[in-house]
């Protein structure tokens, strides 16, 4: 992962709104019991106070940093957690960490 990768991340995650859609959506996923790990925005958009357009910028901005993906299904939007890309950045702070100790 290259530097401006990772800003790109950093900045998708650094608004308020957009890291609490993020961490709404990987705790949705974490409680998936299907294999696929996904979340349906209808249920992010009943527990936030943020409207439905708002919502749809946060989530455009958080897929432009390939942190999720989004697809359509009939009348509703599923978003998944890219965990490789998640995986990759956990490991790559480790290791900054690590490497820093």
């Amino acid at each position: 992962m290259d530097v401006k990768e990772l800003a790109k991340i950093f900045k998708a995650l650094s608004n308020e709104n957009r890291l609490e859609i993020y961490l709404q959506i990987v705790k949705s996923s974490e409680k998936s019991f299907d294999a696929k790990c996904e979340c349906f925005i209808s249920e992010v958009i009943e527990k936030l106070n943020i409207g439905a357009p708002t919502i749809s910028h946060h989530l455009k901005e958080l897929s432009n940093a390939n942190l999720i993906f989004t697809e359509k299904r009939g009348k509703f939007l599923v978003a998944k957690v890219n965990e490789e890309l998640l995986n990759e950045l956990c490991n790559l702070l480790k290791f900054k960490r690590d490497e820093e100790i």
